[in-house]
């Protein structure tokens, strides 16, 4: 296998991304002291149902804060200069690397763009995550993104990794072995590697609408010898005839998308899926699963970290959507990742 992963930074850039990382061990007193005054000052019971009150109910309990006014400084610094940072580390190290992002641009795999692809309002021009200037913000933002971001700062706030869970997630589908698979919203093709270890020998197809994420997933399967077909097309409309495939399955995709396109997405699975085909979508955690304050605390972090559509996907029962759309033997379990399974009736 060619190494195309696991990026070794030069030392400005190792050690910029390093403080990054580090800013989140740094938080954790932070975060604990202004749970303490939460605790002191706020009867969670109490809290108000409507989300934006409840916000402005907090705040003003906590508007004396140091740790509370600490913390969100530390939170919006990095949700500003992560991708800049990151982006910087990768530009120091790209004249060692680019014999190898060359290199990995032929092989086994297919990546079909389009040009003319007209983005849905929801999507163009939002810079999700806050990352700098959007998913195709860089001419390498897949790479940034997939291997330097991920990979190095985000891989060490998850216990037991964030690649770990994609694969764990690849591995819930119903049967032990899959012919077509489609991974919808595939981005830089983490949870489509996941897909790709679990059933070997089915051949699999990721759509997205970013070509820069896109293209990173393209060389990641011909890095690994993997014979994907990766698309540049929206997962609510992705163009494939009716019952082309028996898995159709997505990894945190929804919560970047709006709730009616959520609903789109399900039907545009039970579409493509042929009849007795699974479909599994996994995302964040549901507002119902959550206390008030575990809710408010989900909220604040998505409203200010570049997640538009976090709320209204996150209040969906989404095994009720599945249900909506024609799936049977529905079920949903799991708090992060969230995970829905169903059935389409043969």
């Amino acid at each position: 296998m060619m190494e195309l992963h696991d990026p070794k930074l030069k030392q400005r850039g190792r050690a910029s991304v390093d403080f990054l990382a580090q800013m989140g061990i740094a938080a954790g007193p932070v975060l604990q002291k202004v749970g303490g005054e939460i605790a002191e000052k706020i009867n969670t019971d109490n809290l108000p149902d409507d989300l934006d009150a409840r916000d402005q109910t907090i705040n003003s309990a906590l508007s004396e804060s140091s740790a509370y006014a600490t913390q969100r400084l530390m939170g919006d610094w990095h949700g500003r200069n992560h991708g800049q940072i990151a982006i910087e580390a990768f530009e120091e190290i790209l004249p060692d690397l680019q014999s190898t992002l060359d290199a990995t641009t032929n092989g086994p795999a297919s990546l079909e763009l389009d040009p003319d692809l007209k983005l849905p309002a929801y999507w163009d021009g939002v810079h999700f995550h806050r990352t700098s200037g959007g998913w195709d913000g860089h001419e390498h933002m897949g790479y940034v993104h997939g291997e330097i971001i991920h990979k190095k700062m985000v891989a060490r706030f998850f216990p037991g990794g964030i690649f770990q869970q994609r694969h764990a997630v690849a591995a819930m589908a119903p049967r032990d072995s899959y012919e077509r698979i489609l991974d919808m919203g595939c981005s830089s093709g983490h949870f489509t590697c996941g897909l790709a270890n679990a059933y070997p020998d089915a051949q699999i197809t990721g759509i997205d609408l970013s070509a820069r994420m896109l293209e990173h997933a393209y060389r990641t399967a011909n890095a690994n010898g993997w014979n994907w077909k990766l698309y540049q097309r929206a997962a609510e409309n992705c163009g494939f005839e009716d019952a082309s495939f028996d898995l159709v399955a997505s990894y945190i995709l929804i919560h970047e998308i709006p709730a009616d396109v959520v609903e789109q997405v399900f039907a545009e699975a039970f579409r493509v899926l042929e009849p007795g085909g699974d479909m599994i979508m996994s995302d964040a955690t549901r507002y119902a699963d959550l206390d008030k304050l575990s809710v408010w605390k989900a909220d604040r972090g998505a409203k200010y970290g570049g997640e538009p559509f976090w709320r209204e996907t996150a209040s969906l029962d989404l095994a009720e959507v599945a249900r909506k759309v024609g799936f049977v033997d529905v079920t949903a379990e799991g708090t992060y990742p969230h995970v829905v399974k169903g059935r389409k009736p043969a």
